[in-house]
């Protein structure tokens, strides 16, 4: 049995890949320990891991979600974790540290200790073609001088860490490098060394949902969601619904922070909620309306659904591109999203079958990159070649992809 740590930043969308893993390791006898914040206390639990909570409690990254704001909270938030992280994992003694890709103080605790690691890529990995929001370039020299705050504390708290060499905080790379997509989904994946997996989306059974009617879906089943980070706002969800009405049997619209009363008066065959069981709700779709984050296009993928992406910012835009690349569906702004143009658009995805065609070659790419169980093969193989696997393996191999 080796003992493994991850750490990680306490957001949905880089917790949740990773939780099918944990689960997955535990199950095959390994002692997994998780640092996150109480918020995801509970859904770490139930991995079977052993939680270990933030100082300070809950941690949103700065607003607003642009570059230097997330190079500047990461900084300060590595500085701020570093000494309690490396405590923690001095008494866990873990054989491998496994951190986000966008998680520098998982790198630096790791570096510290002398301990092998490796990263997690919750959405794309980077490179030339793929460039990272958070590498040096002229527009985040000029965001610098917009924000000379956020500048000034991104130094001041790098350059505690200045013994340390990380340049790209939102990149840390690793010998081992899991990415949460498919190869068919990530651009110029050919120019990525062997340490890159592209092990696919990495879901797990989720609890039912006994509130959500899913007895009252009919097809055309239309689903349109903004995620848990980005607040598009009622006017946005209200057009989403408005727009789609009349193309579908039933209308699923997850509403997240914001109030489905907040909506108004909606048509008869629209069904609001704060939250939707999205994989179950995307196996019966005929199109999602996404903001385009990583796991929720992932999920449609897998589920072969074709989409309408309207990103509200992050890397969100870079999956539009990528989608509508491929053919598995449109892009629209956020500024361009009328009711008249979301429909028209949405009415473009459903008439022409290419865009199923597409979604459905995605689907196949998606399943065959083999999930979490692939993930799990990959760290234990990893934990083999760095001499810390403490146990027979009893999965399959990992497969070369």
């Amino acid at each position: 049995m080796s003992t493994v740590a991850f750490v990680n930043l306490a957001m949905h969308g880089h917790v949740n890949p990773t939780l099918p893993v944990v689960a997955e390791l535990v199950r095959r006898g390994h002692s997994v320990s998780y640092h996150t914040s109480p918020a995801f206390a509970r859904s770490v639990e139930a991995t079977g891991a052993g939680v270990r909570l933030y100082t300070g409690g809950d941690r949103p990254l700065p607003g607003p979600p642009m570059p230097l704001t997330l190079l500047d909270g990461l900084a300060r938030t590595t500085v701020e974790l570093l000494p309690s992280v490396v405590a923690d994992l001095r008494e866990i003694r873990p054989d491998l540290v496994v951190h986000g890709a966008a998680c520098p103080w998982g790198a630096v605790a790791a570096c510290e200790l002398g301990v092998p690691a490796a990263a997690l890529f919750t959405t794309f990995a980077f490179d030339r073609r793929t460039p990272s929001p958070t590498r040096a370039s002229w527009d985040l020299l000029a965001s610098a001088v917009a924000r000379p705050a956020n500048a000034w504390g991104y130094l001041r708290s790098r350059w505690g860490l200045r013994r340390l060499p990380l340049l790209d905080l939102a990149n840390v790379r690793q010998p081992l490098n899991l990415v949460f997509t498919s190869r068919a989904f990530q651009p110029g994946a050919g120019s990525f060394d062997r340490s890159y997996r592209f092990v696919g989306p990495s879901l797990g059974a989720r609890p039912p949902d006994p509130s959500f009617p899913a007895d009252r879906l009919r097809a055309p089943v239309l689903y349109a969601s903004l995620g848990t980070v980005f607040d598009g706002g009622s006017r946005l969800l209200r057009t989403f619904a408005t727009a789609l009405a009349p193309l579908g049997g039933t209308v699923v619209v997850s509403t997240g922070a914001t109030d489905p009363a907040a909506l108004g008066p909606l048509p008869g065959n629209v069904l609001a909620r704060r939250f939707v069981p999205q994989p179950e709700v995307l196996a019966r779709a005929a199109l999602f309306v996404t903001h385009g984050g990583m796991n929720s296009v992932n999920e449609a993928m897998y589920a072969g659904v074709p989409m309408l992406v309207v990103p509200q910012g992050a890397d969100q835009p870079l999956v539009a591109r990528r989608v509508v690349e491929l053919g598995a569906g449109l892009s629209i702004r956020t500024r361009d999203a009328s009711e008249e143009a979301v429909r028209a658009l949405a009415r473009r995805v459903l008439g022409e079958p290419g865009f199923r065609v597409a979604a459905d070659a995605l689907r196949v790419a998606q399943r065959e990159a083999g999930g979490y169980p692939r993930a799990a093969d990959e760290i234990e193989h990893h934990l083999r070649r760095v001499g810390r696997l403490r146990r027979p393996v009893t999965a399959d191999s990992p497969r070369e992809r």
